[in-house]
This record gives C-alpha cells, structure tokens and sequence, in this order.
C-alpha cells in the first residue's frame, strides 16, 4: 500500500503544485496522498501566511473533490511547535521542532550544517550535547503543545550528522534526552514517523529515526509511519522501501496510513 502523508508544495517551501503531485502519486501506484504544508509561525519564511494557508485549504479541498474515486487525498498540516494548537479543519497535524531557544533567540534546528555548527558554538559554548537537550526538551512537548497525530522527524537534529561527527548516539547525555523525549511523549500514542526527506536532499543515505530509537519506540507500544518529507514531485517516494526496510528491523510488522475512516494499521 504506497501512501505519503508528509508533502510540501508551493503553498510553502515545496517546488510543485498540488495537482503535479497527485498526478505524479497516481503515476507511482499511491492509494492515499496527504498534504502537510508548514504552519505559520511569524518568522519562519518556510511557513504559510494565512492568506497562503487559506488558498492551500481551497486547493485541496477541490482536489479532493476531482479525483475521488481515483485516489483518496487529505488536508493536513505540519504543525511547528511555535505554532501552537492544530486547528480541527485539518484532517491530520504532523508535529515537528523546527527552533530551539536559547537566550532569548529562535535557533533553526535543521537550516544547514553550518548553520546548525555555528549554533552550537556560540549559543551552547560548543557543547553539542546541550543543544540535544534544549532540542529534545522541545519534542517531548510537541504533541501537547501542537494536538498532533504524528511526531515529525523525531531526531532532526542528526540530519546533517549521519556519520556522527556531532553526536555520539550512545553518548549517555545523547541518550537521556531521547528516552525522556520519549517516555513524555508515549502516553499519549503518537505516530512516529520514518522520515526520508534528508535522503532526497543527499545529507543522509539512511532514513531517520535511528534504528535504535525505533526499538524504543515499539517498546513504548508507538505506531509509525512512513513519510518521504516530499518537497519535489520527483522524489514523492524516495526512499520509503528503505524506511519500511528499517521499520521491519527494528521489529514493526506495519505501518498506519490514514483513510476514510481514520487511522487504520497495514502490513510494511
């Protein structure tokens, strides 16, 4: 079952009208298409305006309404958790950390590499496990602090640093800051998703969250789904064998696709 439920288009920071990506979607086989254009949040030039998100609502809306029948489209929203609450016309909200805080200051989490080692260096004193902590303490309040269905790119943090140049992922910090993330978030039985957006854009040749995250994860008893983060019709299913590869290993028989009737579990 080929679904997609993470795409931007140029209502945001994508490259493609909606109605290239349907076609593209029915093109590859996909059942279900979601859109998540970013929520606005008054300073980051990737979010909609609301004069732009009410144009989105419009256009998908009769999107929907053209290819019933042919392939089931839905209006979500990728929800910043600088955005505040979801509002309830959008079918799914994906809730990701996008800024953290320091001094006073909104840092971008995921801008560049130099960007995220400059920040750091200067706003953490160089201490990259302080920046996990401040990114972190931000994810495990991301379903609370935006009602959504799924948590975004749960280590975005990594998207420049596959190789862990940065980040010892079994650094004991590193770790405590994942597994609090988790355990505050996992009462509340998000989805996670395997996210494989830094794949298209060549920073990564792996899908993220780490495998073993995605062991803690099902641990927790959490749900996942697959999400290529397409910003260009061309890579709609980038990588999404690869995330479904890595899901089974971490011990996932399926994934959760949204349809008509709501959330429904299907087999990887």
């Amino acid at each position: 079952m080929r679904t997609n439920f993470h795409t931007h288009t140029v209502f945001c920071d994508g490259a493609d009208e909606p109605a290239a990506l349907v076609r593209r979607a029915l093109a590859l086989g996909f059942s279900a298409l979601g859109f998540s254009g970013h929520s606005d949040t008054g300073f980051d030039p990737c979010g909609m305006a609301p004069e732009r998100e009410t144009a989105y609502r419009a256009e998908i809306t009769r999107l929907k309404a053209a290819y019933a029948g042919r392939i089931a489209l839905f209006c979500g929203i990728e929800q910043d958790w600088f955005s505040g609450l979801r509002d309830p016309f959008y079918d799914y909200a994906i809730g990701s950390v996008h800024y953290v805080e320091k001094g006073g200051a909104r840092l971008a989490v995921d801008w560049s590499p130099e960007e995220t080692a400059r920040i750091v260096r200067e706003a953490f004193g160089g201490d990259p496990y302080a920046f996990a902590d401040a990114y972190y303490a931000k994810a495990a309040q991301v379903q609370a602090v935006t009602g959504c269905d799924i948590i975004g790119h749960f280590d975005l943090i990594r998207k420049f640093d596959e190789q862990g140049a940065m980040f010892d992922e079994a650094h004991p910090r590193y770790r405590a800051a994942v597994l609090g993330a988790l355990d505050a978030l996992a009462p509340g039985r998000p989805i996670f998703e395997i996210n494989t957006g830094a794949i298209a854009r060549g920073w990564r040749k792996t899908p993220f969250p780490s495998l073993w995250i995605l062991r803690e994860i099902r641990a927790r008893g959490c749900p996942i789904a697959l999400g290529s983060d397409c910003h260009d019709k061309n890579f709609l299913d980038c990588g999404l064998d690869d995330a479904a590869a890595l899901a089974r290993e971490a011990g996932f028989r399926g994934q959760v696709v949204l349809t008509g009737a709501g959330w429904a579990e299907v087999p990887l």
